[in-house]
């Protein structure tokens, strides 16, 4: 069986969820009534989270402080509308220490970065360089330390980042997301059938874990890319940070 290692920053995830009948008499906000409150582990504790529930063995590097680095959404409970997002000491994570970590225990590294300071461009760089597996999902720019990445997975917003990069450099081995279009790789687009969203939040951490577990089921791309979209589609149909299944 498996088993893979996961690095990267995590948080809690707080969904507040309420009403609002009514606008603040000191000013012209609403006035939210919280009726219940869902608590999620968020980030690289999501993917290792849905990497886990996939069958697939997992260790996780991450912040030993993430319960308190929280993400707090304030959420109409009728229309789904969220008025507001408060994080809380997202300045607090710690370093990860990338040196200790014994590669030949693992038969693929995933990192799932924030780019909130808990692994460096180095630290990536040094960990392509020790494992020829390597799965990227990243917040940074990319450039020349993620060049020996095996795959590397972006959304629309972070390919126009990175753009010159990974048409001139790395095309062949970036997997873009397009929310509600699906995703892109290789110059074929993998469409999704339209639903009905409830919450996109940890949905590109569901699209890493299971594209991940299926590759590493029998090395297809196609096939991986494909189970992670039916996966990625299913999460955004609830409520929350949701965690995916066999």
């Amino acid at each position: 069986m498996s088993k893979i290692l996961i690095i990267g920053e995590s948080c809690l995830d707080v969904f507040t969820y309420g009403t609002c009948d009514r606008l603040c008499p000191e000013a012209p906000v609403p006035v939210f009534k919280s009726n219940y409150v869902n608590e999620n582990q968020g980030m690289a504790m999501n993917v290792y989270n849905n990497v886990e529930s996939l069958g697939v063995k997992s260790d996780l590097m991450t912040n030993t402080n993430w319960k308190q680095i929280k993400k707090t959404r304030f959420i109409d409970e009728r229309t789904n509308h969220m008025f507001i997002r408060v994080d809380t000491n997202d300045d607090d994570y710690q370093k990860c220490k990338i040196k200790k970590i014994k590669f030949d225990n693992y038969d693929a590294v995933v990192i799932s970065d924030y780019n909130k300071g808990f692994i460096s461009e180095e630290d990536i760089r040094y960990v392509s360089k020790n494992h020829p597996l390597t799965f990227l999902d990243t917040k940074k720019t990319l450039g020349e330390w993620c060049s020996d990445i095996t795959f590397i997975k972006i959304n629309l917003v972070e390919y126009e980042r990175s753009k010159k990069f990974v048409d001139e450099t790395h095309k062949g081995d970036v997997i873009i997301t397009m929310g509600s279009e699906g995703c892109r790789y290789g110059g074929i687009t993998y469409r999704v059938p339209k639903v009905e969203i409830k919450d996109t939040s940890g949905a590109g951490d569901t699209f890493l874990a299971s594209f991940v577990a299926k590759y590493l089921d029998g090395k297809n791309i196609e096939k991986s890319i494909e189970f992670a979209n039916k996966c990625s589609t299913h999460v955004v149909q609830k409520r929350g940070v949701s965690v995916v299944s066999k």
